[in-house]
């Protein structure tokens, strides 16, 4: 069972928290993770490409020249595939599904190979609670500097509230969740997982 330090948002230590091996410590599973990662990016994926037939292309209304006596061969519009501008043939003309399904089990096993892995590289800071007084970004801002954490970073907490909202949006390095909804892409994608006590403890009665 790891041990970590717990700190206050203006970095100083105020305790140590046990991280359950159950959550924090199980054997990576680096195929379920990389199952888990294909399947959130193909998930979000929209799939609306859609491309026009000759019927749909605008235009093209009469005969672009006559049918005999010019040498060139018949045409009756010039919205047809072979022209510029013309329709497409065999285009996509529906909206394609991307999906794919991972069951629960693996899912699960594949998030806490992911916090286990994180753990191991010390990309998890445990604060006590992210309470901000004010919107400002600066203070969002300070609160990383305390904290000692630089680049991409997630922010887990139990609950959003207004003022942490308003002050992380314009930071594109950080992102700002609820624990229900970390998964296993955003913990590999940040460099940094800031995560509260009482999230800490959310996820391990959760995923234990």
């Amino acid at each position: 069972m790891a041990n970590v330090s717990v700190y206050n948002i203006e970095g100083k230590e105020v305790g140590k928290i046990d991280l359950s091996d159950a959550v924090f410590g199980v054997e990576v599973n680096e195929h379920l993770v990389h199952m888990a990662v294909v399947s959130q990016l193909a998930n979000n994926r929209q799939g609306t490409q859609k491309a026009k037939t000759r019927s749909e292309v605008s235009g093209g209304g009469r005969k672009p020249w006559r049918q005999k006596g010019t040498g060139n061969a018949r045409q009756g519009s010039i919205r047809a595939p072979h022209f510029v501008g013309g329709g497409v043939v065999f285009g996509p003309t529906t909206e394609r599904n991307y999906t794919k399904k991972q069951n629960r089990k693996e899912r699960r096993l594949a998030l806490k190979s992911a916090l286990t892995y994180k753990a191991r590289e010390n990309g998890i800071v445990v604060v006590e609670n992210i309470e901000l007084s004010s919107s400002k970004t600066k203070d969002f801002i300070k609160l990383l500097e305390d904290l000692k954490v630089t680049g991409k970073t997630l922010i887990v907490v139990k609950e959003l509230t207004d003022n942490l909202i308003l002050a992380s949006r314009n930071l594109s390095n950080v992102k700002v969740i609820e624990s229900h909804e970390i998964n296993t892409y955003d913990v590999l994608n940040y460099n940094n997982v800031v995560i509260t006590e009482e999230a800490v403890k959310m996820l391990e009665e959760v995923l234990r």
